[in-house]
């Protein structure tokens, strides 16, 4: 049961607990992580639903009523919800099973927290690693959820093969900023708490611009916590993707060019950056730009 091949043949009869050991193999990069991923069919086609959104939008809770629908359907869910990373322990300051312990006892449902890894986005190597092991198993549908700050935003496009961006009302500040950024990679507007005041005005704005766009680029209004619009919501997703071999390419290639500057880094030891700088903080003259020139050629 120890080669990469049984792991993987337990993992694609749906074995949570082997899927659970091939998981933390990857994401700690212990053997046989490495002949696991080689072994990958990375053409599996398990629609992959990115959520992301800025913090507070509720995309926790917009993911739980979304994996309700699916279950009650018999569709086996798996979750990957991507933490920050505390810059003191490295680990996830969120758990999942905090924020989707309805979830727990689903037996159609798997969910897997990964910390960020100093990705500033929240998409790090680790994250296509471990989706692409996801894929490997019987899921229906893999839902990754994002942090939703720095630049997670446009890195999801570069992972998910659908990508809904979930809004708020109060959001409706932002909307030229939203037309210059979020604009591109979204596939899907969602406003949750559109009972709020405001929600009706911001989804006409939102359409305004997203008319203007090249792409069609549906607005859907949601309260989550209440299960309204959800059902509207789980329809779009599962509509049929459309090949778009261009796009299929782009991601491809943004995978490869993650997974090659991981392998760049794989050198460099985050604690013991954190002790040589402690060091060399007591020393007279301190740079960063000659510290990390210095630790790099080390």
């Amino acid at each position: 049961m120890n080669t990469h091949l049984s792991i993987l043949s337990e993992v694609k009869a749906g074995n949570y607990r082997a899927l659970a050991r091939a998981l933390t193999l990857v994401e700690n990069n212990i053997s046989p992580a490495d002949s696991i991923l080689k072994s990958l069919d990375s053409k599996a086609n398990t629609t992959v639903l990115g959520i992301t959104g800025p913090p507070g939008a509720g995309k926790s809770t917009l993911v739980n009523a979304v994996t309700d629908s699916f279950a009650a359907h018999g569709k086996r869910i798996a979750i990957l919800a991507i933490d920050p990373t505390s810059p003191f322990n490295f680990g996830s300051l969120l758990g999942d099973r905090i924020r989707m312990s309805s979830q727990f006892n689903n037996p159609n449902v798997y969910i897997r927290s990964l910390a960020t890894r100093g990705a500033l986005g929240g998409i790090s190597a680790k994250t296509i690693e471990m989706v692409d092991v996801l894929k490997a198993s019987n899921f229906d549908l893999i839902i990754v959820e994002t942090v939703g700050v720095g630049q997670s935003e446009v890195e999801i496009a570069g992972l998910a093969d659908k990508t809904v961006v979930v809004l708020v009302p109060e959001s409706g500040d932002e909307v030229q900023n939203i037309k210059s950024g979020l604009m591109e990679i979204a596939d899907c507007f969602v406003i949750n708490k559109a009972d709020r005041e405001g929600a009706d005005v911001f989804a006409n704005n939102l359409k305004k611009i997203v008319h203007q766009g090249t792409k069609t680029i549906p607005v859907l209004k949601t309260v989550a916590d209440k299960n309204t619009g959800i059902n509207e919501l789980c329809a779009w997703i599962n509509k049929p993707l459309i090949t778009d071999y261009s796009r299929r390419a782009l991601l491809f290639a943004e995978k490869a060019w993650r997974i090659i500057q991981h392998q760049k880094m794989q050198h460099i030891d985050k604690k013991r950056l954190l002790e040589k700088i402690q060091a060399a903080l007591n020393e007279d003259g301190f740079n960063i730009y000659r510290f990390a020139d210095e630790f790099g050629k080390g």
